[in-house]
């Protein structure tokens, strides 16, 4: 460890060089990806509307403009940060309120625009360098090799690209993470450097400091993602293990302060715990399951998405070559850490990517697949993998083998060339897998705009009321909207040349085609929705026709 103490200039350069890049990579191109059906409904909550509030306006069986949804996705004067608070109680209390404030804030300051809420999370992601740092030095003890090195892996790793530019809360969830761990290791290394009383008394104000440094950054955890809890239990668990389950002073002092932040999280997990069992007893039975992902192929994939992600998809062969190297980096950097640290340092890091995981893996063993929207609740471990991989690549860096050294920096340059790569790609790309089941929006929207005077008809069942505010996104300004409840038969006004039936029930589309006497024919299909076009209106080709024939030359 000592050598680590002491950092080559050039590693220094490259770590100042692979920090710019990724600052660069986060502010460019902040709205060229489509805006997901998860974060308009971000947007919906920062607005201070409802969605039943949003469907009494929008999907009412008239003909409306894509400039009608603007309403609903931003700050605005019609509601109030208590509307926003109460949006959130009311029908999305599994989101605590802290980043929909902060972006509330915002988008009053800069606007309401893609680039303005996206920026948010931009800005907010740049806090994860000096807070990794401050975790490094707690953990390693060392000035920059390790810590620097961390920082320069998670400057260019796609995985954290990908949520510094998603308007959700999940950059901020990783910035408090790292907060509360770095605060509880250093309280605990202060608490236990000095035997004698009199110093303990001199470090009293510090103790106490980063105590309540602790407890405040728990609760804003927290009240940022309910997942905290399972980051909270990983501490709890290694500061119980690391005292040999004995009720020691360092013991007693984060049960208060754990105690403090859990206090002050009482306001809205009550409002959680209600909304809970409100659910339960007016959930409807018959909901059908979302569609699984088989847990390990899931599992394997997002691993090697911390360090390389083209967007392959899990059948692509390339996936294949690549899952395998990036497992036995990640594989061989937790047995190194485990083998050259102390066991205080390999038990934090092996704690944190497994307790707060395990609630999200083992109910999906036994339900024989996960949801492909879990991918954020497995933060905390992709910030252990990459905290035990900088450690490795940064000792072997000073491998006394000549040889090994040199391997080593190969592997290094290798895995910083598939970040590199993975980041560039990503920031021109319009559409990416955290996208879910808006990832075909920009094809539909193609689709759609490349027809004259389209009309789109839509219900608000499912997903549709989401997917309907992505697309306003991405459709021409020429592009109605025709928006019902209930599956009520529309009333399609004349002046449209291409109308749209975006993800209708067989039994609603056949309707509309027996009232109307038209046929449709499906323009896109996938497993999360489809899109069906109607036949051209008889009377409106008639219309056409005459209106041609009135131009004709009388010789024809």
């Amino acid at each position: 460890m000592r050598h680590l103490k002491f950092t080559p200039s050039w590693l220094r350069f490259l770590i100042i060089f692979l920090l710019a890049m990724g600052i660069l990579f986060r502010f460019s191109n902040l709205d060229s990806k489509v805006y997901s059906h998860d974060e308009t409904y971000a947007s919906l909550r920062i607005s201070g509307y409802r969605i039943n509030q949003a469907e009494q306006q929008l999907f009412n069986n008239r003909v409306i403009s894509g400039e009608s949804f603007a309403q609903f996705q931003g700050a605005n004067p019609k509601k109030s940060l208590n509307d926003t608070i109460m949006s959130l109680a009311k029908e999305d209390s599994q989101h605590p309120p802290l980043y929909y404030v902060i972006a509330r804030f915002w988008m009053q300051m800069f606007g309401n625009s893609v680039t303005a809420i996206r920026s948010l999370s931009a800005c907010i992601s740049l806090l994860v360098f000096p807070c990794v740092y401050w975790l490094c030095r707690e953990l390693f003890n060392v000035p920059l090799s390790v810590p620097g090195v961390a920082i320069a892996l998670m400057s260019i790793s796609p995985i954290h690209l990908v949520y510094a530019q998603e308007a959700q809360e999940y950059i901020l969830w990783l910035v408090t993470i790292l907060l509360s761990s770095a605060s509880l290791l250093q309280a605990m290394r202060l608490e236990s450097q000095h035997k004698d009383e009199l110093v303990k008394k001199r470090q009293r104000p510090d103790l106490f400091a980063i105590w309540s440094i602790y407890a405040v950054t728990l609760a804003i955890s927290l009240y940022t993602f309910l997942w905290s809890g399972f980051v909270a239990a990983a501490h709890g668990i290694y500061v119980m293990i690391t005292a040999k389950f004995k009720l020691t002073e360092t013991v007693r002092t984060y049960l208060l302060a754990s105690l403090v932040g859990f206090l002050a999280f009482i306001p809205w997990i009550t409002v959680v715990v209600g909304n809970f069992f409100q659910f339960l007893i007016s959930a409807d039975k018959t909901t059908t399951q979302s569609s699984l992902t088989p847990i390990f192929p899931f599992l394997l994939m997002q691993l090697s998405r911390i360090f390389f992600d083209i967007d392959l998809s899990s059948d692509n062969p390339l996936h294949y070559l690549i899952t395998p190297i990036f497992l036995i980096l990640i594989g061989s950097s937790i047995y190194f850490i485990c083998q050259t640290t102390n066991y205080k340092v390999w038990l934090f890091i092996i704690i944190l990517i497994v307790v707060p995981a395990l609630p999200l893996i083992l109910p999906s063993l036994i339900a024989g697949g996960i949801r492909s929207s879990a991918e954020p609740y497995l933060i905390p471990s992709y910030l252990g993998i990459e905290v035990a991989v900088a450690y490795l690549l940064a000792t072997q860096l000073y491998n006394q083998s000549v040889s090994r050294r040199s391997i080593w920096q190969i592997i290094m340059s290798l895995v910083i060339i598939c970040g590199l790569i993975s980041s560039k790609v990503s920031s021109q790309a319009e559409t990416w897998w955290n996208k879910g089941m808006s990832y075909d929006n920009p094809q539909v929207a193609q689709i759609i705009n490349q027809t004259t005077r389209p009309l789109l008809i839509s219900d608000a069942l499912g997903n549709n009321y989401g997917n309907v505010f992505s697309l306003s996104y991405l459709l021409k300004p020429e592009v109605q909207f025709l928006l019902v409840n209930n599956q009520k038969i529309p009333k399609i006004p004349d002046g449209f040349a291409d109308v749209f039936l975006f993800n209708p029930s067989d039994n609603w589309r056949e309707k509309i085609e027996k009232k109307y006497k038209l046929k449709t024919d499906s323009v896109y299909s996938d497993k999360y929705y489809s899109v069906w076009k109607l036949a051209k209106f008889p009377n409106l080709r008639r219309r056409n026709n005459i209106s041609i024939n009135n131009k004709l030359p009388s010789s024809l």
